[in-house]
Order: structure tokens, then C-alpha cells, then sequence
């Protein structure tokens, strides 16, 4: 599929232009509203129902409070509300989520329930399959979904934490109805944005629907030379053909250049003290932005047949082009290089991928309907699937040594070592057959079965032909739960399922088995909980235990034919999820909290690591939101938000760890009219405390990295709707 990019490239500028660009986007918009008569009307308050996370469940409406798992979904208000620019953001929400290496200026990369969810694979689109790894715009999203688990119902392959589903803003369903607003913001940092979102219905008897999103913003975060654009286009369509048929499709182009930001160290053997988090140690003069030019689109038509059945066909396309780049800093203070110097020194790199290529497709076709064997009635869905991920790297992939730098001066002491190697170009197939079933035993019990078949051809080489690799297997991933209404509102449930990742050897020299597929890595997952919602109130109890065999190395790992990749044992995680949530009166609130043991055991080739705390997984977090509407000024609420997660491991003996660490939000939003249009103002500040702590430590690429949290940063935004 040929895409026809709306955007000319073009590179940043740092002058003062730049800053005229940005004072006249945020200036325009607030003439616009600042128009007519100042008079203000109280707005009709909107309450937000629960929805189910049907596109990633597999068992189509059933609603969240009433399914057998564990799932949140974030809806556009929220996502407005909290400012959220990339999935993060919102799902930092959830208290089983945390970062995990998750870069500012880079991709999301994030772990749900202590196991860390691969951008290729643990991600979806309208429900269908993407690659993460991208930057991916928040401006067209209606709702973020988030599955919780083992997902081999879901995903032929994935990581076991869950699956992550984008859902993007529809045309509006009701004839008369229409949308038109306009939205900006400045911070935090220094970055402005505007938006538009236009949606209507139009044609004959209101057939036709469309919905138009348009962004852009400078980017000037507080974090120090970081600058950067983004730029958004968005259009999603219907058609209802007939009272039974109704064709979607929609697209858009997604454009990001930005400076990458590294992370700090240990140095040495200790944990340095925490930094404000302002500076970019490791941009230099001869620094070049990473660019994420995305096009993104799908087609999806539905036919109601006779009897009740629903017949679903739908396409996904991705076409994703990155200029992979950061000046990286990569220590040599430990006996594997895993850590800077204890002066603070490192070595810096400067690396550069320029046209990656990434090509996602995925076609699917489903049939889903209810049938009546004696007493039960049988929910049944079936689903066929056919899906290629593609890579295509530049034949050169160019690491340079640029010299030593140091965390505390910017100044570089020049050096030269050319350390470039050839791409690796890679093409995956995968078929899959789908199969489930909620069977309605009686009024208050529900039986839920699960069967996906998945058949993987997977092959890849180096970009000069070398080190070629074929993997091709097939496998079933089960899943089973049973679920018993204890009353209207409250329901116990129970459920086993299991999920598959493949691995193979590294193809480098040093590796005795390099290119060898490894035995599947089959993860499995018991859930015992309880959950209940009424109007006014919702609250889940949740217990979960997840095994997974363990990849490691074993050997020094040094020289050529030293080294093998083998499994070696399971990671096993086992915890406690609370969520509730209540509204009264003119207070609402949600808290979450989630207890997690992660420990290695069973490894027989490597017993030291049995009994080892994962690295960079908090013991506990916590999450919570408070709302409060003020009943004298009408249309003003404010918020306070917290969010706390204890220590962390950073070292495999348990010898360093990051100590717990909490920050408070608040946001202030007030819901008027000027002239009749609707109009919310928005004042956030992040961190109120400016609370200095070390926000994650990830072990990556062999290499201990510490990310600094973000200083108190300030907010201001302004939605028209019109």
C-alpha cells in the first residue's frame, strides 16, 4: 500500500523564528476564544459510563465490571484532563504499570505487572496488530485499553504482562450531532501546542460520517536542548449502507523530531544522589534529532446476518519510517562496562540508523453470534487471521566512539573509533485461528473457553546477506474462566490461561549456538478476583500468579564461542491488585494499589539467580485521584493526584536499589461559556513538591541506567467547542 505523505521534511532550527511560530499558534487560538461577551453559564455535568475493553477482550460487549479479567480503559476525558501525550502518561494511572527504560524523546517502553511488554508484539490498533516502536500520537485517540495478563487469547505471540489497545476517535453516531473545537496548551517546559477536532454526519439521511483531528506542537520540554516538532493528521470515516452494513476506515500521518535524551548511571559502585532532571548530559554540538515518521490506517466492514450473528472484516495497515539517532553515553566503571566511572565519567558514542523501515499488515475476519443447546445458550466467536511484520535497516548502522564526557561539564575530550555494523532486515508471517465461547450456564454463572492456533515463519539476515535466520513453528495458547454473579452488581471470577514468546540465540560470534531457535517460552497465568459496580460506586480485588521460562546467558561471554543462550528456570510473579473507586456529592475519587513479588527460581544452570528480586520492578505502588467540584463557582473542579512506588532492585545481588519515592499532581479546571461556546481552562502543575528521585533504573543492552523524574513543571491549556 502506497501512502501519500502531507508533510515536507524539513530540519529544526534553533532561532528565534522558531519562538515567533510558537507564540503565534498559542496567540491566534486565544484571540479566537477571547472573542464576544465574557458571560459565563454552568455546563451540563458528563458522566462517564463503563465501557468494555471489547476490542482487546475477544468477547465482544461484555462489560468491564462483569468480565472474568483484569483491564482498565482511559477515555478521552481523562486523557484531556491529565495532559497525556504518549500511552505513559495514561497508563500511569493504572498502579500495575511502570516504566521500564522508558526514554523521554524515545518510545514508550513500559512493564505491566512486572514483565516488561514487547513493542512489537504486546500492542494494538483498533485491534489489530502494530509495532510500538514509534512515537505515537494522543491528539485522535478516544480511549486507551489495557488487558491485564497472560494474552494468548489475544495475541499469538507477546510478553505475559498484557496488551495495550489505541482506540481512535469515531465520526459521531447521532444524526444531528457535530463537533468542532479547538484546543492549546504551553508547558510543561516550554512547549505549545494547538489542535483541531472536527466531526459531523452528512449525505443522504445522514449516512456519512467523518471525523478530522489536526495537531501540532513545539516541543521545548523541560528537559535542557531537547528540542523538537511533532506534527498530526487524522481522518476517520463511515458508511451506513444499509441497516445491517456499515464500512470504517480511517488514517493518519504522524511526523516527530526530536533530540534524544540519555540516561545517567551508577558510577562506580554507589547510587549517585538525585538530579534535578533538566539536563541532556550527552547532546553535543555535532548531536542530530531522532526523526519517527509514521502513516497508520485501517478499513473494517460489518454485516449483521440473520439469528443475531455478526459478520466483522477488517484491514490495518502501518508504514513507519525512523531515523534511529542519540549521542549515548556507555561506562566502562564495572568489570563488564555496565556502569560509569565513579567520577561521573563515560565514554560517548554517537549512533546513528537512519531509514529504518517498518511495515505492519494485518487482515482479519470474524463471525460472532449466540446459539441455544438445551438450557445454555453458547456466545461463539470464530476469527482468522493473516499478519506480516516487516524490518528493513540501512546497510550501515553507524556507531561511532566520540571520546569521554562526563555528568557534571558538557565538554567532550575528543577520541575516534569506528564501531559500525551492517543492519539486520527481518520478515514474519504468522496465520492464526481464534476460537471462543461464553456459555450462560444459568443466570448467575458464566463458563468462558479460549483456543488461538498461531503458525509463525519468521526469517532474517544481516543487510550484507550474512548470518541468516529462519524460525518457523506452530503452537495453541489456551485460556479457561468461570465467573458466578454474587449479586447484581458484584462478581467472583476465576481464570487460567497461558502465552507464548519465542527467542533466539543472538547471532554474534561469541554465542556457541548463535542463530539457533530456542524452545518456546511459555508463560501461564492463574487469576482468582472479585469486582463490583453500581452508579455511584466500583471497587476489584485481584490475585494473579505468572510463570515464565527465563532466557540468560552462561559462560564469560567474552571471547568468540565462549557464550550460550539457553533457559535456565522461570521468572514467577505473583501479587495483590486493589482498585476503587466512589463519587459523592461534589467528591469522587479512584485509588489503586498493586503488591508484586518477582523472583527468579528453578534455574539449574545458574542456582545464585533463584530467589533474585527482578531488576527495576517496585515491590508495591500506589495511585490515586481525587476530584472536587465546587458548588459556589459553578464549572470548577480540581484535582490532586498521587502516585508512589516502593524501592527497586538495580542490582541482581539486591546490593544497590532505588529508594521509594512519591510526587503529588494538581490541576485546576474550570468549565464556562464565552459567547456560547464551551469553553475549559485548564491550570496543572506536576511534582508540586519538586521532589528530586530517581524515577526507574533499567539494566539495558548489559549497561545500568538511571532515569531522573521530572522537576515541578507547570501546565496551562484552553478547549473551545463550538
Amino acid at each position: 500500500m502506497a501512502f501519500f505523505s502531507p508533510f515536507s521534511r524539513r530540519p529544526i532550527r534553533r532561532s528565534e523564528p522558531r519562538l515567533v511560530r510558537r507564540a503565534t499558534h498559542v496567540a491566534s487560538v486565544w484571540a479566537l476564544l477571547a472573542m464576544g461577551s465574557a458571560h459565563a453559564q454552568g455546563l451540563t455535568e458528563i458522566t462517564i459510563t463503563d465501557t468494555a475493553p471489547s476490542q482487546v477482550s475477544g468477547f465482544g460487549d461484555v462489560p468491564l465490571s462483569k468480565a472474568p479479567f483484569s483491564a482498565v480503559t482511559i477515555d478521552q476525558h481523562t486523557l484531556q484532563d491529565i495532559g497525556a501525550q504518549r500511552v505513559s502518561d495514561a497508563l500511569r494511572l493504572d498502579a500495575s504499570v511502570a516504566d521500564s527504560y522508558n526514554s523521554p524523546a524515545y518510545w514508550d517502553m513500559l512493564s505491566v505487572r512486572g514483565y516488561t511488554l514487547d513493542n512489537r508484539y504486546n500492542y494494538r490498533r483498533e485491534g489489530l496488530p502494530i509495532s510500538a516502536e514509534t512515537m505515537i500520537s494522543m491528539d485522535n485517540k478516544e480511549r486507551i485499553e489495557l488487558f491485564k495478563g497472560t494474552s494468548g487469547i489475544q495475541a499469538g505471540t507477546s510478553a505475559p504482562g498484557g496488551l495495550v489497545n489505541y482506540v481512535v476517535k469515531r465520526p459521531p453516531s447521532a444524526k444531528d450531532e457535530t463537533i468542532r473545537s479547538v484546543s492549546a496548551s504551553y508547558g510543561s517546559g516550554k512547549s505549545s501546542s494547538i489542535g483541531l477536532d472536527l466531526g459531523g454526519r452528512f449525505g443522504q439521511d445522514q449516512t456519512l460520517g467523518y471525523r478530522f483531528n489536526a495537531a501540532y506542537e513545539d516541543l521545548d520540554p523541560y528537559i535542557q536542548n531537547t528540542e523538537g516538532h511533532r506534527r498530526l493528521l487524522a481522518l476517520a470515516m463511515d458508511w451506513r449502507i444499509t441497516p445491517d452494513s456499515k464500512l470504517e476506515w480511517e488514517i493518519e500521518r504522524s511526523e516527530r523530531q526530536q533530540f534524544g535524551v540519555n540516561g545517567y548511571s551508577l558510577m562506580g559502585d554507589a547510587l549517585p544522589a538525585p538530579v534535578d532532571g533538566t539536563r541532556n548530559i550527552t547532546r553535543q554540538a555535532w548531536s542530530v534529532p531522532g526523526v519517527f515518521n509514521g502513516t497508520t490506517g485501517s478499513i473494517r466492514f460489518k454485516q449483521n446476518l440473520e439469528g443475531g450473528w455478526l459478520w466483522t472484516t477488517q484491514y490495518g495497515g502501518q508504514r513507519l519510517r525512523t531515523d534511529d539517532r542519540l549521542s549515548f553515553a556507555f561506562g566502562c566503571g564495572g568489570a563488564n562496562c555496565d556502569r560509569y566511572y565513579a567520577d561521573g565519567g563515560f565514554d560517548l558514542y554517537d549512533w546513528r540508523s537512519d531509514k529504518e523501515q517498518r511495515t505492519a499488515d494485518a487482515l482479519q475476519s470474524s463471525l460472532a453470534g449466540h446459539v441455544t443447546i438445551g438450557q445454555m445458550v453458547h456466545n461463539m466467536g470464530i476469527s482468522i487471521s493473516r499478519q506480516r511484520q516487516l524490518l528493513r535497516s540501512p546497510d550501515v548502522q553507524t556507531n561511532i566512539y566520540m571520546g569521554t564526557g562526563n555528568v557534571y561539564d558538557s565538554a567532550v575530550i575528543p577520541g575516534y573509533a569506528d564501531y559500525s555494523d551492517s543492519g539486520t532486515n527481518a520478515s514474519e508471517y504468522t496465520t492464526e485461528l481464534a476460537l471462543n465461547d461464553r456459555i450462560e450456564v444459568n443466570a448467575q454463572t458464566t463458563l468462558w473457553l479460549g483456543l488461538r492456533h498461531s503458525r509463525l515463519n519468521r526469517n532474517s539476515a544481516k543487510s550484507d546477506g550474512t548470518q541468516a535466520i529462519h524460525d518457523e513453528r506452530s503452537f495453541n495458547t489456551p485460556w479457561i474462566a468461570g465467573s458466578y454473579q454474587l449479586t447484581p452488581h458484584e462478581t467472583l471470577y476465576a481464570s487460567y490461561g497461558e502465552g507464548i514468546e519465542t527467542e533466539v540465540a543472538p547471532n554474534k560470534s561469541k554465542y556457541i549456538n548463535s542463530g539457533q531457535a530456542l524452545p518456546a517460552l511459555r508463560s501461564q497465568q492463574f487469576e482468582l478476583g472479585i469486582k463490583s459496580q453500581t452508579r455511584t460506586t466500583r471497587w476489584q480485588v485481584s490475585v494473579f500468579d505468572i510463570t515464565r521460562p527465563q532466557s540468560t546467558d552462561f559462560g564469560d561471554c567474552v571471547a568468540a564461542n565462549s557464550c550460550k543462550r539457553l533457559i535456565d528456570g522461570e521468572a514467577r510473579h505473583r501479587g495483590l491488585e486493589l482498585s476503587a473507586g466512589m463519587t459523592r456529592a461534589a467528591w469522587s475519587w479512584d485509588v489503586g494499589a498493586a503488591w508484586l513479588d518477582a523472583k527468579r527460581q528453578s534455574a539449574e544452570v545458574t542456582p545464585d539467580v533463584n530467589g533474585q528480586r527482578a531488576l527495576n520492578v517496585p515491590k508495591y505502588t500506589l495511585r490515586g485521584l481525587v476530584h472536587y467540584r465546587f458548588a459556589d463557582v459553578p464549572g470548577l473542579r480540581t484535582s490532586l493526584r498521587l502516585s508512589h512506588e516502593g524501592a527497586r532492585r538495580v542490582t541482581a545481588d539486591g546490593s544497590i536499589n532505588l529508594p521509594s519515592w512519591t510526587t503529588l499532581d494538581f490541576a485546576a479546571h474550570y468549565d464556562t461559556r464565552i459567547s456560547g461556546t464551551r469553553t475549559q481552562w485548564t491550570l496543572a502543575i506536576d511534582n508540586l513538591a519538586d521532589h528530586h528521585y530517581w524515577r526507574e533504573a533499567p539494566k539495558q543492552f548489559g549497561h545500568y541506567y538511571l532515569y531522573p523524574g521530572a522537576p515541578r513543571t507547570f501546565r496551562m491549556g484552553v478547549k473551545a467547542s463550538f
